[in-house]
């Protein structure tokens, strides 16, 4: 069956992470994507890298499904060979400094003149026309400018940094959503236009709910660690044997999964007592109530946690380490990850489109 995105030619000019991301994506989708890399490689290939001489896992996790090719767009004949590339692309992505593409006389204005049908998507740190318009970033940049890192860590502690891709990933999804709808405003209108995309608005988007705080109070959304100001129980609690990583979250949104908490837990004279029944009432007591589940989880695994608890209803969720990811049964039985050979590195679990 086709693809999405057949017939559509992309030329990748990105690197690291939030460009890449974005490419694959359209790559996943079903679009020609045409990696166009320097002599020396994209950065990303020595990112974080394991092995001298081998491409780092993070550069293949990032650039699956995608054609390359090495090209000097500094010098006379790979420039040209660029612009023949450029006549036949549907759409340009590329994530450079700013600034960087109108120095090698590849901005906007150069490119649609040769070619009027072409969508050049950016993903900047800041974007254009603002005073952080020349700033460069990367992930904990946008993440600080963003406010993800006020928001996140404990209360008594300082702002932390949220696990990478946040930022990178997230700015390149929503520069995959603008290159579709820019795709199919093409096909009313006959030409292409430009897509920007900023990190510190993709992050400000992705966390449009915390800024409530501030609409309610005017004060800045405060730290809360693993627990919630607006539901409890929410936390994370320990499992047995008691590993780095033996814990679950647990969540009751409603009247509901708090009392079929209480019945699994063996407390079920809670279910009925009025001093629980409100989330907000049960926050005032939060302490009493994480120490009451955390005395029943710590004796049993994990998996059999969440299996319990998901069994009767109640949202929860083991953490699961990376290694424990690549090997989930319901991620493998939906095929999100699969296992892929490279020429040097072997096989490798790889996760795909969600």
């Amino acid at each position: 069956m086709a693809q999405a995105l057949d017939g559509i030619r992309v030329l990748d000019l990105t690197q690291y992470e939030a460009g890449p991301s974005c490419t694959q994506m359209l790559a996943w989708l079903g679009a020609e994507v045409i990696k166009i890399e320097p002599p020396t490689g994209e950065p990303g290939r020595t990112a974080l890298s394991d092995k001298r001489g081998e491409d780092a896992w993070f550069f293949l996790l990032l650039n699956s499904c995608k054609k390359g090719v090495t090209l000097n767009l500094k010098s006379e004949r790979g420039r040209s060979m660029f612009l023949d590339l450029v006549k036949t692309a549907d759409v340009l992505v590329e994530n450079m400094g700013p600034g960087a593409m109108d120095r090698l006389g590849l901005g906007w204005e150069d490119l649609r003149r040769l070619n009027p049908r072409l969508i050049a998507a950016s993903v900047k740190g800041f974007g254009g026309g603002g005073p952080y318009a020349e700033y460069k970033s990367f992930e904990w940049i946008a993440q600080a400018m963003a406010g993800a890192m006020s928001m996140t860590g404990s209360p008594d502690g300082p702002p932390t940094k949220a696990i990478g891709g946040l930022a990178d990933t997230g700015a390149g999804l929503h520069t995959c959503i603008g290159i579709l709808a820019a795709i199919i405003q093409r096909q009313a209108t006959g030409v292409g236009q430009q897509v920007e995309v900023a990190q510190q608005e993709s992050v400000v988007n992705l966390l449009r709910i915390h800024l409530r705080e501030s609409y309610a109070t005017g004060k800045p959304a405060p730290r809360q660690g693993n627990r919630s100001a607006a539901a409890a129980p929410s936390n994370i609690y320990r499992c047995s044997p008691g590993g780095p990583n033996d814990y679950v979250f647990i969540h009751c949104a409603t009247i509901d999964m708090w009392k079929a908490l209480t019945k699994i837990v063996g407390r079920p004279q809670m279910a009925d007592d009025p001093r629980y029944h409100d989330r907000r009432d049960r926050v005032q007591i939060v302490d009493e109530i994480d120490a009451m589940i955390e005395a029943w989880t710590e004796k049993r695994d994990k998996h059999e946690v969440m299996a319990i608890m998901a069994g009767a209803g109640v949202p929860c969720g083991a953490v699961l380490d990376s290694t424990e990811i690549l090997a989930d049964p319901h991620l493998r039985k939906r095929r999100f990850i699969v296992d892929l050979e490279h020429p040097r590195r072997g096989p490798y679990p790889m996760p795909g489109n969600p």
